[in-house]
């Protein structure tokens, strides 16, 4: 039984022919996205990015994961995905190399610092995210740690969400890891 996967990840889905005619291809989009961004689940014991880099969207040829975001990403509904993924399609980011290069400096930063925990299971797609656990319940009483994520919405590809209870806040644009690193005090403040 054909599942619509080559060797080299999700493509297109043979569909049986009638009797005496060809089969012919169709391309199932949203079905092979949902197979092409899908994490193994030995990613939800990692302690930094790289460690999920596993599916079929980190590991493919760059111009094939394009190809297929091109094809999923056409209506008028955001699709899934990394956040460096969209930076790429919309000319921000020179390559897939270069989103993973920003969050493994990200993690070479917080992941030294005490109170920092990487937390893998974002959102469908997603690369994860960095939280300050004191932050979280501590004398301030928040529900929520301040949270360290990548954004495609900026050039500085990092947003900082403030510890909070309730509505979430407006994120705080973060200019680079250099804005990241000289913002970290005021960041770390909230316990």
């Amino acid at each position: 039984m054909d599942t619509g996967q080559g060797a080299d990840g999700p493509g297109p889905a043979t569909i049986p022919a009638a009797r005496g005619s060809a089969p012919r291809l169709e391309p199932l989009a949203g079905l092979e996205w949902s197979q092409a961004i899908e994490l193994p689940r030995i990613a939800a014991s990692a302690t930094k990015p790289a460690e999920i880099r596993r599916a079929w969207v980190h590991r493919a040829p760059e111009d094939h994961v394009m190809a297929l975001f091109r094809a999923v990403s056409g209506g008028s509904d955001p699709v899934p995905s990394p956040w460096w993924l969209r930076a790429l399609a919309a000319g921000g980011l020179g390559s897939r190399e270069d989103g993973f290069r920003v969050e493994d400096r990200i993690g070479q930063l917080l992941g030294r610092r005490p109170g920092w925990e990487y937390v893998p299971w974002a959102a469908d797609g997603e690369s994860g995210y960095w939280e300050f656990m004191p932050s979280e319940r501590g004398a301030a009483g928040h529900a929520i740690p301040t949270t360290v994520l990548n954004t495609d919405r900026h050039a500085g590809w990092i947003d900082v969400l403030p510890a909070h209870s309730g509505t979430t806040p407006a994120p705080i644009a973060v200019a680079g890891l250099a804005g990241l690193r000289a913002r970290l005090g005021e960041f770390e403040a909230v316990r």
